[in-house]
């Protein structure tokens, strides 16, 4: 006898299937009444065109070249486990699999293998979530908004929404503390252009404009976490009104500092530093080249 391939959804996720919801009763005749090849109770084959996205998938973008695999490992090996769907009318909407569905639509098939079960809107959306963070799908962002969205649309409060996707209360608090941040900065974070810790250091800022010119500068000088960290407690230090100073910095510091600036504006550039003053040297080559190098700047004449 064929043995069916294991389960990838997870022991929190299969749990609440298999224990939290039941298959529904198709209708005779419908195309969820038909019995699958191998029997398998709970699985039927489910028309690609009758099912719909889930509204609460927290997973905002899907990476081409991943679908693309995907797609080929299905054309090639087969579909190894089933979507998990529920019936909507008379169609299904998903609530695990949105990416080997999309492979089966990108693969022109007209069937995909599914489980149909009854969830409600709430377990719909926290099993899409509980899904995405078992696979470690989802941005912090995408994760945030997911935690944020059970919240808002099922009037849930933070314990309860913890509990939904087995999370601590903790964790939902400040993976939500994410989205007081500026939309660039959220950017930026869901890009992996700043980590969390780095988001962390900045939601520390009141100032919403210190914050961005704060991430754009963590971003351009590759700052980590503890280096972003001693500039924030450095500006808290020097107080409103008060001449900010640069921190004491080596010959190691500054030979670095005079290597990004000369990255940065294509021309090269020398710093004569001291404790209490100094000097940025930018050297260019004609008039076409300082004007360039102004412009780079963001100085207009």
């Amino acid at each position: 006898m064929a043995k069916h391939p294991p389960s990838r959804l997870g022991r929190g996720l299969g749990a609440l299937i298999a224990s939290g919801t039941q298959t529904t009763k198709p209708v005779p005749g419908s195309p969820a009444a038909a019995t699958p090849p191998d029997g398998l109770p709970g699985y039927r084959e489910v028309p690609v065109h009758l099912v719909e996205p889930n509204p609460y998938q927290p997973r905002k973008a899907i990476d081409a070249q991943l679908l693309n695999d995907l797609a080929d490992s299905i054309r090639a090996e087969g579909l190894l486990q089933p979507i998990v769907v529920r019936a909507v009318g008379d169609r299904f909407q998903l609530i695990a699999g949105e990416r080997r569905w999309r492979a089966f639509q990108q693969l022109k098939l007209k069937s995909i293998p599914a489980r149909v079960m009854t969830a409600s809107d709430a377990s719909s959306a926290s099993l899409a979530m509980i899904e995405n963070l078992q696979r470690a799908d989802l941005n912090p962002i995408e994760e945030a908004h997911g935690y944020a969205s059970l919240i808002r649309d099922f009037d849930l409060t933070q314990d309860a929404a913890a509990q939904r996707v087995g999370k601590g209360r903790a964790t939902v608090a400040n993976s939500l503390r994410l989205l007081a941040l500026e939309t660039e900065i959220q950017g930026y974070v869901s890009k992996a252009m700043l980590s969390t810790g780095h988001a962390k250091v900045l939601l520390g800022v009141e100032n919403g404009a210190e914050r961005l010119v704060l991430a754009r500068r963590a971003i351009e000088g590759d700052l980590s976490v503890r280096s972003l960290e001693e500039i924030v407690q450095h500006r808290r230090s020097s107080g409103p009104g008060k001449k900010r100073r640069m921190p004491a910095a080596d010959a190691t510091a500054l030979t670095d500092i005079e290597k990004k600036l000369t990255s940065h504006l294509g021309a090269r550039v020398t710093l004569r530093h001291s404790p209490k003053q100094g000097r940025i040297i930018i050297e260019y080559h004609g008039n076409d080249d300082l004007a360039r190098v102004m412009e780079r700047i963001g100085v207009t004449l």
